[in-house]
């Protein structure tokens, strides 16, 4: 258990997973409401979280911050925390490179902060055993109990800021990246007038391949409009280490394409997605 006091920033639905986690083992979680949305009112309730109103009261009465945002936004979210005065601890769980990540926590630094850098891998934390908040930096393994006997299992890795962020965007390079790459596929196939004959071959030499094409358009359409900006921090992971990001900076496009998916429910039918990315392409 803990008595750590956390601020969540903000609480979409993994950062809301997140902070209930850190309710459940024991913290004082809060959240600010100005400006957001009902939907993010609604959760930060069923989380159990205190609302303190303004981002400044909640840096001043917080020990740890977690930020949880699309990776657009992480700079400008740790600026204004820093402008806020805070000087706790500043967890930064967001999908970002590892260079943006140390970039992030000179911006904390100059208040006084200290940085913990984190990647998540895995849904939003609701069952034991789905998802792992991975940290590093020098005050990483005392982020890591503030989730102690909680549903998110969080784990110091590496006492350099960058590495959890370096682990998170090697593991969605996979993951998204190639979900991208099925839909592309797909898309081009229908495109020269092939699919029929594709999904044939896959039967015979790549049994699963069609299910998990459309299994990745179908589940990540929804979500495709957060998608992008991670793909373009992998991209520029891979270039800072004298790799190709083009890989990618294509999968960032396949996403924005679908952006107008953007929380829909239900998914959209896998020839209307195949369409959309199509009809972009024009």
């Amino acid at each position: 258990m803990t008595n750590m006091r956390i601020g969540i920033l903000h609480p979409g639905e993994m950062g809301a997973s997140v902070a209930a986690a850190a309710v459940a083992a024991g913290a004082r979680v809060s959240w600010a409401s100005s400006g957001r949305s009902d939907a993010s009112r609604r959760r930060a309730g069923a989380a159990g979280l205190e609302d303190k109103r303004s981002l400044a009261e909640l840096a001043s009465s917080s020990d740890l911050i977690i930020s949880v945002c699309p990776p657009d936004a992480a700079t400008a979210l740790a600026e204004s925390v820093a402008d806020a005065g805070f000087g706790g601890i500043y967890l930064d769980a967001n999908a970002v490179s590892a260079e943006s990540a140390r970039e992030t926590a000179a911006i904390v630094e100059r208040s006084g902060a200290h940085f913990v850098d984190g990647g998540i891998i895995g849904p939003p934390a609701h069952r034991p055993g789905t998802t792992r908040l991975y940290l590093s930096g020098a005050d990483a393994s005392m982020a890591a109990r503030a989730f102690e006997g909680s549903v998110l299992e969080a784990l110091a890795i590496d006492s350099r800021p960058g590495a959890a962020s370096a682990l998170k965007m090697c593991y969605a390079a996979w993951t998204k990246g190639s979900a991208a790459l099925l839909i592309a596929i797909r898309a081009l196939a229908q495109a020269e007038g092939v699919e029929a004959a594709l999904i044939e071959e896959w039967s015979i030499s790549q049994q699963g391949l069609e299910a998990r094409s459309a299994a990745a358009a179908r589940n990540n359409a929804f979500k495709a409009w957060r998608f992008a900006g991670e793909m373009r921090e992998i991209a520029a992971t891979f270039e800072a280490a004298r790799l190709p990001g083009g890989f990618h900076d294509a999968a960032a496009d396949i996403y924005d394409r679908l952006a107008a998916y953007k929380d829909c429910d239900p998914a959209p039918a896998l020839e209307e997605i195949i369409d959309t990315i199509l009809g972009h392409g024009t």
